[in-house]
């Protein structure tokens, strides 16, 4: 079954899109697996389903996709917009639960993205790591948050110039006109806090050789090498695109 539609959430106070792919052979729902599926910056809830095999891999794996939108907030509770982050792991997992009767144990939920959604899926995981017991990033942006918002801080022409004034201002959208930062924006920094806990998500990290984040993914798998995490770390052929972001997902199948 394919829903692509509309809910309402109490959080926004506004109708959002939704899309969500439940497996047609499935008989019960409830002992599906369930993945949240993050789309990346310039895309909506339905990418997934349109530019991957998304439905083969729901029907293979007994898997529930659920796609939210999230425009362009990094998956953030924005300074100057919506609660994007509060939405995707408090509010849109209760939803879920009572329309399609979703299983929402850790153990039966992962959660995935592709860059700007693999840094949401990760901060997501861990952030509330007793919600997710898996979590697959494709190309994560932002990586090293803090130093990126440091350089727009203080080269703002230069973003301007290499990335267009449309980012510059989701930047001070998301984090106010001082881009201001804390550690719970930092993907290392929330690996830290929890490095320790019983309960962590397994980890799959993905990028394309010719992928220009190539240096960051990189970066974070040396620095995880300390950690004490079920990590694994995937670079083979491939760009910043769709055909890569579908390959990845095939490949994290057998990790979820």
């Amino acid at each position: 079954m394919i829903f692509r539609g509309k809910v309402f959430s109490s959080i926004f106070e506004m109708e959002t899109n939704l899309t969500v792919v439940i497996p047609n052979n499935s008989k019960d729902i409830s002992k599906c697996k369930v993945s949240y599926l993050l789309h990346g910056l310039y895309g909506s809830s339905g990418d997934w389903l349109d530019y991957t095999q998304l439905p083969i891999f729901s029907e293979e794996y007994n898997i529930i996709f659920i796609m939210p939108d999230a425009s362009r907030s990094f998956y953030t509770d924005m300074k100057y917009g919506l609660k994007y982050f509060t939405y995707v792991n408090e509010e849109l997992p209760t939803l879920c639960k009572n329309i399609f009767n979703i299983n929402t144990s850790r153990e039966n939920t992962s959660i995935i993205g592709n860059s700007m959604g693999g840094y949401g899926a990760l901060k997501s995981a861990l952030t509330f790591p007793e919600k997710y017991g898996v979590c697959c990033s494709f190309s994560p942006a932002c990586l090293f948050l803090k130093e990126g918002l440091d350089f727009q801080r203080n080269n703002p022409e230069k973003v301007r110039e290499f990335f267009g004034e449309r980012i510059v201002n989701d930047f001070e959208s998301i984090f106010g006109e001082e881009l201001l930062w804390n550690s719970s924006y930092e993907i290392l920094d929330l690996m830290n806090k929890i490095n320790d806990f019983e309960e962590k998500p397994k980890i799959y990290i993905s990028c394309g050789l010719s992928d220009g984040l190539i240096k960051d993914c990189n970066r974070l798998a040396t620095e995880m090498k300390s950690l004490n995490f079920d990590f694994f770390y995937d670079e083979f052929d491939g760009n910043h695109d769709w055909y890569f972001f579908n390959e990845s997902l095939k490949r994290s199948m057998s990790i979820i």
